[in-house]
């Protein structure tokens, strides 16, 4: 699992327009949370996917707080903290927070 570090607004735009080509994952993560490290983890440990079928993209949302206030706009979802969004040609198709993070339910999305 690869992940590309999500630091500025602008960022989201790149994310927007690289999921015109192939599906991208945002995850925001608490550092200051175990229940984030431990859904990160269960992710991390049970990645299956290629970056051809989903590119990865990490969100320090304590650092970077008003890029996860952004994402949030920008999709029309409510912050929570860990979350996954899946975005698809510019929409967020999926989003899940807590341990309700799958990679089986990303795959279906």
């Amino acid at each position: 699992m690869k992940w590309h570090q999500i630091t500025s607004v602008e960022d989201i735009n790149t994310i927007i327009d690289r999921s015109r080509v192939v599906p991208c994952l945002i995850f925001k993560h608490s550092t200051r949370c175990s229940i984030s490290t431990m859904a990160k983890s269960r992710m991390e440990m049970s990645w299956d996917l290629s970056d051809d079928e989903i590119e990865t993209y990490f969100l320090d949302l304590i650092r970077f707080r008003e890029v996860s206030n952004q994402i949030s706009a920008e999709f029309g979802v409510a912050h929570e903290s860990p979350q996954a969004l899946l975005i698809k040609d510019g929409r967020c198709e999926y989003d899940a927070s807590h341990l309700r993070i799958r990679v089986d339910d990303l795959r279906s999305a």
